[in-house]
């Protein structure tokens, strides 16, 4: 599968990458650094990343703009995106070919050439598979540009390392990465560095979070809340772990009004939560999903099902 991807690289002259909606840090990590190893070894190829721009996020990458002309003929691939309504920019379909490199669980299986790994840490770590693949088979070089992008996105994919998902070869692959020249401290951080305003509105998770005595909990963050704190919704994926470190937990759920739907983001220390999310328009992850409600009545049938969950764990 890698070599075919590789192939089919080599045979277009126009690469363009998307990745989700609402990205995250490997999101942008796979994208950039899918974008870096290809013009690191075919320079003669234009590669564009596209999709819009999250500022949380500027100290990794810029996505660019671009016709929809340049979609003709060229050769798409979306990473880190599971099922085609969270593709970014839905002119993904527009060209001549499509790759879907992943790892979430295959429930949406399209694009020409299929290549998911659900065992893997982060799509980012799937990227730099690639490069060792192509190393092999093209002997293809790598650069330092692309190791801060996709240790980038290994980091935020595991929790700083924390999360389960974390393997022999995740660490192995870090360690590869470390050796190239870039300033970990900046990539830490970029990431992990908080204003004011959003430490103060973490402080309301803490204050305000329900818990039941089997250690399901949840917490809502209305639209005069994130007004009151001056918090945009998408910044408060950056607090989505808080409540990991409360003792007891199991498993939590976090609901966000944006607009005229409330964003649902799922956590768990062992109950498998992607089957929930997926009863309401969302999926993810074992251990770590999203979702959307259509009411505070919806959010409160979640809430229940996240405690049978629990119970039943």
């Amino acid at each position: 599968m890698k070599r075919q991807i590789i192939d089919t690289i080599e045979q277009y002259d126009t690469i363009i990458i998307h990745r989700h909606v609402r990205p995250d840090p490997d999101a942008y990590g796979s994208q950039f650094g899918l974008k870096e190893l290809i013009q690191a070894n075919y320079p003669e190829k234009t590669v564009y990343a596209v999709g819009e721009h999250d500022s949380s996020l500027t100290f990794l990458a810029m996505p660019e703009r671009i016709t929809d002309e340049l979609f003709d003929g060229a050769l798409v691939i979306v990473t880190d995106t599971a099922n085609t309504e969270r593709v970014d920019d839905e002119r993904y379909t527009s060209g001549d070919r499509l790759i879907k490199i992943d790892h979430h669980p295959n429930d949406d299986a399209y694009g020409d050439i299929i290549w998911v790994d659900t065992g893997a840490s982060s799509v980012s770590e799937m990227i730099y598979e690639l490069y060792e693949e192509g190393r092999d088979y093209k002997e293809w070089t790598f650069s330092d540009a692309a190791a801060r992008l996709l240790f980038a996105g290994i980091v935020g994919d595991t929790g700083r390392f924390l999360f389960s998902s974390s393997t022999v070869k995740t660490f192995e692959t870090a360690a590869q990465l470390i050796q190239y020249n870039f300033n970990r401290n900046e990539v830490f951080d970029g990431m992990y560095e908080m204003e004011p305003h959003l430490l103060q509105l973490q402080g309301y998770f803490y204050q305000y979070f329900q818990m039941d005595e089997h250690g399901a909990a949840s917490l809502k963050i209305t639209k005069e809340v994130l007004q009151e704190y001056g918090v945009t919704a998408s910044e408060t994926s950056l607090l989505v772990g808080s409540l990991g470190s409360v003792k007891g937990i199991c498993a939590w759920v976090i609901f966000i009004e944006e607009g005229d739907t409330i964003r649902v983001r799922l956590r768990s220390k062992g109950p498998v939560i992607n089957g929930l999310a997926k009863k309401y328009n969302g999926g993810g992850h074992p251990l770590a999903s999203g979702a959307s409600a259509s009411s505070w009545q919806e959010a409160e049938q979640i809430v229940k099902e996240l405690q049978e969950l629990c119970k039943n764990y």
